[in-house]
């Protein structure tokens, strides 16, 4: 079973108590579920939840639950409205801004402050290229190209999470003073990334990916990409629990483009609520992604900036708590106004 949280309302206080919810703690409020059992869909009021049994009830604790927020240091991760995490690689080859950045960390690192200038809550630090066919990069020379970026925007004051599948790499960036792991397998690829997660205590972000173990860009398609998705992600959750991680500590983003048809990534999309159902904050990346292009003329990766800010406000409309972006400074001015309009609503028209 899946709840979807449908029938957005713009005034909560104008319904009678206990008809409407709050999404995750944050700006939304919602009257309904779209209820997915066993491929049948219904509509199902707020008020009638109780009588959907265990399963329901545990869903709807975890979508209305509010989210903890992450401690990291001297800074403070609040999830009650949405927050932008920008990207900075330092790879030769990533799709976007790939060479950008490369063999000069000091550059990188001023680039990574002028995100957090720019309104970013965090910045994403990567040195090896997630694309479709790229080349694996030995974990030394993820670690070389990460590392000194890491120091001096840590050093600056920015929180920064690291972006790898690599143990080794995950360990230097952490002691360098990264304090988010973000892995796009979950921390499947490494034997050594749950254990050390788990060590260590930090927050991590738990992507989807078909077969992890292997890359980001296998699979064999979906019975119901939502569905399949999340299921996939609650037992991952569950082992990571299981192993020794915080929940409060996980946050989880379903993997677009990851594996994924255009049909499959826009299936994700439109219901990207029903993720609020385990219970984690969710991260979003579609920043620039293939299917701006695909539906957009093929546009090119430097011409899907409408497209990439457009999916960003499709997000926080979802309640999405962090949106993973090239374009920070951009993206934050459409959220605030996004939230400009929540505010209004809440307080009335």
């Amino acid at each position: 079973m899946l709840l979807r949280p449908i029938q957005f309302v713009d005034a909560p206080m104008a319904y009678p108590d206990g008809a409407v919810a709050r999404l995750a703690g944050g700006l939304l409020w919602f009257a309904a579920y779209e209820v997915v059992d066993k491929g049948e869909r219904r509509i199902v009021p707020i008020p009638d939840v109780v009588t959907l049994g265990d399963r329901a009830a545990t869903l709807h604790a975890r979508i209305t639950a509010p989210r903890p927020a992450l401690a990291l240091g001297e800074r403070t991760l609040r999830f009650d409205q949405p927050l932008v995490a920008g990207i900075l690689n330092v790879t030769p080859d990533s799709f976007s801004d790939g060479g950008a950045h490369i063999g000069d960390p000091a550059g990188a690192a001023a680039a990574g402050v002028d995100m957090a200038a720019a309104g970013a809550a965090m910045v994403d630090v990567g040195g090896e290229s997630t694309r479709p066919g790229a080349a694996l990069v030995w974990e030394g020379d993820e670690a070389e190209r990460t590392v000194p970026v890491v120091e001096r925007l840590a050093a600056a004051g920015v929180p920064v999470s690291i972006d790898t599948r690599k143990a080794s790499v995950m360990e230097a960036a952490l002691a360098a003073g990264a304090a988010i792991v973000n892995d796009v397998s979950a921390l499947l690829w490494d034997d050594r990334a749950l254990a050390l997660v788990a060590r260590a205590g930090c927050p991590v972000v738990l992507m989807h990916s078909p077969d992890p173990a292997k890359g980001p860009h296998g699979g064999d398609g979906y019975a119901d990409v939502v569905a399949d998705v999340f299921a996939w992600l609650e037992a991952r959750i569950e082992a990571v629990v299981a192993a020794g991680v915080d929940r409060a500590r996980i946050i989880v983003d379903p993997g677009i483009g990851f594996g994924k048809s255009l049909a499959d990534n826009l299936a994700l999309l439109n219901g990207l609520a029903a993720f609020h159902g385990l219970g984690c904050p969710i991260m979003l990346g579609v920043s620039r992604k293939r299917l701006i292009g695909a539906l957009s003329n093929e546009a090119p990766v430097a011409e899907r900036l409408g497209g990439s800010i457009a999916l960003a406000t499709i997000g926080a409309a979802a309640g999405v708590q962090i949106l993973r972006v090239h374009d920070v400074g951009e993206t934050v001015q459409g959220l605030r106004i996004w939230r400009g309009l929540r505010d209004r609503a809440l307080v009335g028209r």
